[in-house]
């Protein structure tokens, strides 16, 4: 259990210390992961609608 909140307060401090150090690179990887995440819905929207 201990190994676990370890990792997770690791993951927290480099989040947040990537957010104040590169914060242009910080908002492209977020907004890549939102293009990908829409991307995949508009995706699986279209494979439905063919279902039909």
């Amino acid at each position: 259990m201990q190994g676990k909140k370890v990792l997770k307060w690791s993951a927290i401090i480099f989040v947040v210390f990537f957010l104040f150090t590169r914060p242009d690179d910080a908002a492209h990887t977020v907004r890549g992961a939102i293009d990908s995440m829409y991307t995949a819905a508009d995706s699986l929207a279209q494979f439905v609608s063919h279902l039909s």
